[in-house]
């Protein structure tokens, strides 16, 4: 259990150091895993944190690229992104 608390606050920490666009999908991944594990077996908590893991990332993905309506991405000239209306 103190692993998976770890592994967890790591992972979050990462997620913190990356673009908006790609937190949502480690959010998603670190949900993910620690989720799969928690509801696995014993003996198969590594595999339910894989496929939690790639399911979260998939779902955190694609619900951090919904992007409103009338709202674009813009990138200033140091690489940040932010939403403004077209």
């Amino acid at each position: 259990m103190k692993k998976t608390i770890l592994m967890t606050i790591i992972g979050l920490g990462v997620a913190a150091c990356v673009p908006a666009t790609d937190q949502a999908t480690l959010g998603g991944a670190a949900t993910g895993a620690l989720l799969g594990a928690a509801v696995s077996d014993s003996d198969d908590r590594v595999e339910g944190a894989i496929i939690g893991g790639a399911v979260g990332a998939v779902a955190g993905s694609l619900i951090g690229r919904a992007n409103t309506q009338g709202d674009c991405v813009y990138e200033d000239s140091l690489g940040r992104r932010y939403v403004a209306p077209c």
